[in-house]
């Protein structure tokens, strides 16, 4: 509390956890402070301070007062210096948090632009995905449509084939034939020689029957000879035939070598004409034959070079076809993986949305904590500034309270020590208290007071007054 008169005046500061305008100050101590001012005009009106003429200084309120001062008020008031160094200490962490949320926000943004730009290629991806599926389409229309050919010329392969191994069965057939033929024609050739053998035979008998009947007659006809040697008688006849032996066996030998050569001639004749029949028969079929078994062996050659290429042909499929479907695999894991990539990215975008949309909130709510710690502090600095104004020309009544409290406790019974001081120009007071609350007291016009005790704060006057109060939790006892 503080007071001040036209003649002197007294300041009385006292903490008690709160602020009262009408200078004084409560907190959990009590702080009293003595001051002694003079003023050379009234303190009644409280609004123009007259000029000081002169001042007097009550010896006895200087002399030192018999205060019991709390042993702990050291203790408490460096609890408090602590206290605020530690709400310096909060206050910057929170100033190097903003900072370190407003760099989040430029790395946020950043990644935003950078997941845009990713948007983007994300599209340029698909459009390379789908350019690549075309392609992959393309080949497999080309190799459909090459396929479709492939079995066109398999189908005319297996026609050839088929001509072939049908104009081979009529050359088979045609062998057989001439097999059969050629074995009918060795049959009357094995005839026609069984005939010769069997006329050679007939003719070796043929003359074998010529020689015994020349051995007779010649035997005959030398035992006529004889015997008409032996007889002498001549018998004259007249016989007008001739009988003619020699001329007679030689009519027979003559008819029958005849006979023998006509059927030697006969017999070689078409022995022959059958030999040269059969060797052109059999040298006909022979090259017939040959040239059968030439085209058989032609037929064969390219049977197996047709089969090879069949072969070959179903290989080439089967390989394309592998190609087709590992292609087919391919591009499906190339959708699949694209799409879990796409998916994935969406899902960080989504995770980056929320957390980007979770830091802007908490920069918000910092920047809305700051704004108004900002508008406190200006608010404190308009309102310290304008008190001053206000007391250095000594303005109107006005009277502003400002409070900030956290818990408090103080018993009836504390106090603590004060310092005062008071000058009077209408009247003034300071006083210093030191309970567990800061309190100052300022005023201008008729009397005012300066308060402080603990850590609040009190300004006030007679005119007007400002009081500030911020008190902590203390303890103090009261002697």
């Amino acid at each position: 509390m503080s007071s001040g008169g036209g003649g002197g005046g007294a300041g009385i500061g006292a903490g008690f956890g709160s602020a009262f305008g009408a200078a004084a100050g409560y907190g959990g101590g009590l702080g009293v402070g003595f001051g002694a001012g003079y003023g050379a005009g009234a303190g009644g009106a409280g609004f123009v301070a007259p000029p000081i003429t002169a001042v007097t200084v009550n010896q006895s309120l200087l002399a030192p007062l018999n205060l019991e001062i709390d042993p702990t008020i050291q203790t408490v008031r460096t609890q408090e210096k602590e206290q605020i160094k530690t709400l310096n200490n909060r206050f910057a962490s929170f100033i190097d948090k903003v900072r370190f949320l407003e760099q989040q926000n430029k790395m946020l943004e950043t990644k935003w632009s950078l997941l845009q730009e990713q948007t983007t290629t994300r599209s340029n991806i698909d459009g390379m995905f789908e350019a690549y599926i075309a392609n992959l389409r393309r080949q497999l229309d080309g190799l459909g449509n090459e396929k479709i050919k492939l079995e066109g010329e398999l189908k005319n392969m297996q026609g050839l084939v088929e001509d072939f191994k049908n104009k081979y069965e009529d050359e088979i057939n045609k062998r057989a034939a001439v097999e059969n033929e050629f074995v009918l024609l060795k049959k009357d050739v094995d005839g026609a020689y069984m005939s010769k053998i069997e006329l050679e035979a007939k003719v070796d008998a043929l003359q074998d029957e010529i020689n015994f009947l020349r051995t007779i007659y010649e035997a005959e006809l030398a035992e006529l000879q004889g015997q008409i040697k032996d007889t002498s008688v001549i018998v004259e006849m007249d016989n007008s035939r001739n009988l003619d032996m020699d001329a007679i066996v030689a009519e027979v030998r003559a008819q029958y070598e005849e006979i023998a050569n006509r059927s030697r001639a006969e017999a070689e004749t078409w022995y022959k004409q059958k030999f040269e029949e059969m060797q052109t028969s059999a040298g006909r079929y022979g090259d017939d034959l040959r040239t059968t078994k030439a085209e058989i062996a032609e037929l064969n050659r390219m049977i197996s070079r047709l089969q090879n290429e069949i072969e070959s042909v179903k290989g080439q499929r089967t390989s394309l076809e592998a190609q087709i479907a590992e292609a087919e695999e391919r591009g499906e894991l190339a959708v699949k993986d694209a799409k879990l990539r796409i998916k994935d990215l969406e899902e960080a975008l989504q995770r980056a949305k929320q957390d980007m949309a979770r830091q802007v909130r908490e920069y918000q709510e910092l920047m809305n904590v700051k704004l108004a710690l900002d508008i406190e502090i200006a608010t404190y600095r308009k309102l310290l500034e304008g008190e001053e104004t206000r007391l250095a020309s000594g303005g109107g009544t006005a009277t502003i309270h400002i409070q900030e409290s956290s818990s408090s406790a103080a018993g009836g019974g504390e106090s603590g020590g004060g310092f005062g001081f008071a000058a009077g120009g209408g009247g003034g007071g300071y006083g210093y208290g030191g309970g567990s609350g800061m309190s100052m007291s300022m005023s201008s016009g008729g009397g005012g007071g300066f308060g402080f005790g603990g850590s609040s704060l009190s300004m006030g006057g007679g005119g007007g007054s400002i009081s500030m109060s911020r008190s902590s939790m203390q303890s103090s006892r009261r002697f």
